[in-house]
């Protein structure tokens, strides 16, 4: 049997990147996938090009009022949830004029990365839990970053937001377990995995393969991950072979974060 045969799964930010590796991925082992995104026209090609047990639904994730329609919608046609993976997410480079850095930062920018980032994560658990106590148990699967544990001077706004992240997720998965809901929230920190939000960083021709190469003299394992290895982690925590996984927070980073700058020469 298919690891999520016969499970509804939401994903926030699905129409490209990581989001859509995780679709891919949930959809190849039986999950119904509910993909969404503010990239419509992306959004509704993948769910058509994914075929039977997927489909597209509009969701700006910062505005509550459309969580609340997504709410409704999922609980008239599936009758609740059983995975939600809050993906979507931003940089704040493209999206917002900035800066970012602590001494000088511009507060609507700054709020805007919150905005995004952390509410859509507050808001996304807590229309999940209402509809996954239907189905009597879920997995709550929250993307935050590597940038969630380290600070980044120049991105000030990004780190906060992704370490908040990570921190809520420890505190959804202790409310539920205190209540006894049987909803795992769980966290992936993932790092130097070539997405579209690296596009702005690298740039194009010599100067991107220079900066590549830079970035993966960093990495321990020696090169950038794939979305899909992400998408492999989000599947590990939203199947039942993680039922007893709650409150964790699971690095994808090729090693980064086990100490690359100490490594010897």
């Amino acid at each position: 049997m298919k690891r999520l045969h016969n499970k509804t799964a939401l994903i926030t930010g699905a129409a490209r990147g990581i989001g859509e590796s995780i679709a891919r991925i949930f959809h190849q082992e039986g999950a119904r996938v509910i993909l969404s995104d503010i990239r419509d026209e992306q959004g509704k090609a993948l769910a058509k090009e994914l075929g039977e047990m997927a489909c597209y639904t509009h969701l700006n994730v910062k505005n509550e009022g459309e969580w609340q329609l997504v709410y409704e919608k999922l609980l008239l046609e599936f009758g609740g949830l059983d995975i939600l993976v809050n993906n979507a997410g931003i940089t704040g480079f493209l999206e917002t004029k900035g800066p970012f850095d602590a001494e000088n930062p511009d507060m609507e920018s700054f709020e805007e990365v919150l905005r995004v980032n952390l509410n859509s994560t507050v808001l996304g658990c807590k229309y999940a839990i209402p509809l996954m106590k239907r189905k009597e148990k879920g997995s709550i699967i929250n993307i935050s970053s590597r940038n969630g544990l380290v600070g980044i001077p120049a991105a000030a706004a990004y780190a906060a937001s992704k370490a908040a992240v990570r921190n809520h997720t420890k505190s959804v998965a202790l409310l539920c377990a205190e209540k006894g809901y049987k909803i795992r929230c769980n966290s992936i920190h993932p790092a130097a995995i070539m997405t579209p939000m690296w596009d702005a960083l690298l740039g194009e021709g010599e100067a991107r393969e220079k900066m590549i190469k830079d970035v993966e003299a960093e990495i321990p394992l020696g090169h950038f991950g794939n979305p899909e290895d992400v998408a492999f982690a989000a599947l590990y925590l939203a199947s039942d072979e993680s039922s007893y996984v709650t409150g964790i927070e699971l690095h994808v980073d090729g090693g980064i974060l086990a100490g690359s700058q100490a490594r010897p020469e």
